[in-house]
């Protein structure tokens, strides 16, 4: 990839977010980072080493939590997602904890002997996110398989919420949280309490303290960016403290070329863009293969020298035109911003989701993981 696209990292925002997540907690509440998807796109080699505050880190993917490990030997290491049968003896000999939903995982774990250590497991229970979990009829058959087995240790019960972030009417995840609890309730009575339970994310952690529990999944927050515009109102709202996120990320290019273009000129394939006068175009070597998504073509704007420059013409694959006439000063090579600040001027994720139609996660997960990511320390 080459070196004129790239992403910076303000370490300081992720020291800050985590202390203005923490605000939010109990004092005996554990915080989990989840570094899942390249840190959200982020960057999981150049975050793992920021995220010292956290006590767990989760990631959904064997490899995920392999190359994780890595970065970072000593904390806790929660896997969310499947880990394929033929690698639940690798994951447990590293001592990965695993999320179970699958009696087949489950049968698996029991065919373990040792020198391997026990498996702690973290049972996922379904409330109506429709997706992982085991559904209420099945838990009494699902519990059985797991206390059948002594070499499964039940440390943790989750659940994920479906509907917090996108209304504010949280009658929903109040049903589902009074679901989890029933469950704990029934693991309790059969003497397998999980010392762990952990339902909320992001949404969750700042809107209600009673889904804290023991631990809490920091995801989205974590780089500094909202669940959802709904998620801050309702913070204001309910009078609840409101963290002072920072986002993390920013992500630039340079000017690779400069022309003046006549009036009339097409820009890009389709010649979806006609110039209506002499027109300075600068010529930005990102596109849809970085993850600037095609949709932005004739609907975004780039910042240079402070001034924003609007995207002509359709994104390429490589490319991007911008029209730069009202730039002034503009020269080959100067700094682009694509998401971050320049002078006065700001792009954020949310602005390039609402030009997209889409969330600011989509936006950060899917900025080319090749690209190189730059940590930017606070100045003394």
């Amino acid at each position: 990839m080459s070196s004129l696209v790239w992403v910076e990292l303000d370490a300081g925002a992720v020291a800050h977010n985590l202390d203005e997540l923490r605000r939010c907690l109990g004092a005996d509440v554990a915080l989990c980072a989840v570094l899942k998807a390249n840190a959200y796109g982020h960057g999981v080699r150049e975050l793992a080493p920021l995220v010292t505050g956290a006590d767990w880190l989760a990631v959904n993917s064997h490899d995920e939590a392999r190359e994780l490990r890595a970065l970072r030997p000593e904390p806790p290491i929660l896997i969310l997602g499947h880990v394929p049968l033929a690698e639940i003896e690798q994951a447990v000999r590293a001592g990965f904890r695993l999320t179970v939903y699958n009696r087949e995982t489950v049968d698996r774990l029991a065919t373990l002997a040792a020198p391997l250590p026990p498996a702690r497991v973290h049972v996922k229970i379904e409330t109506g996110t429709g997706r992982q979990g085991v559904l209420a009829d099945d838990l009494p058959s699902f519990l059985d398989a797991l206390l059948a087995s002594p070499r499964i240790l039940i440390e943790g019960l989750s659940t994920h919420y479906a509907n917090i972030e996108d209304t504010m009417n949280h009658d929903y995840a109040a049903a589902q949280l009074e679901r989890f609890r029933a469950a704990a309730a029934y693991l309790a009575a059969r003497g397998a309490a999980a010392p762990i339970a952990h339902t909320a994310a992001t949404a969750a952690l700042i809107l209600f303290p009673k889904t804290h529990l023991a631990m809490v999944r920091a995801g989205i927050g974590l780089y500094g960016l909202w669940p959802s515009r709904e998620t801050y109102l309702s913070a204001l709202l309910e009078k609840r403290p409101v963290p002072q996120l920072r986002p993390v990320l920013s992500w630039k290019t340079r000017v690779a070329q400069l022309k003046i273009l006549p009036e009339g000129s097409s820009v890009s394939y389709g010649c979806t863009y006609k110039t209506t006068r002499p027109t300075r175009i600068a010529v930005l070597p990102v596109g849809y293969a970085d993850g600037y998504d095609r949709r932005l073509g004739n609907v975004a704007y780039v910042l240079i020298r402070g001034r924003r420059a609007q995207v002509v013409g359709r994104v390429t694959m490589n490319m991007i035109m911008v029209d730069a006439t009202d730039v002034s000063g503009v020269v080959l090579e100067d700094e682009a911003v694509l998401i971050g600040s320049s002078g006065a001027e700001s792009i954020t994720a949310e602005t390039m989701a609402g030009w997209t139609g889409t969330i600011n996660y989509e936006v950060v997960a899917r900025i080319n993981p090749l690209l190189p990511r730059r940590v930017v320390r606070p100045t003394a």
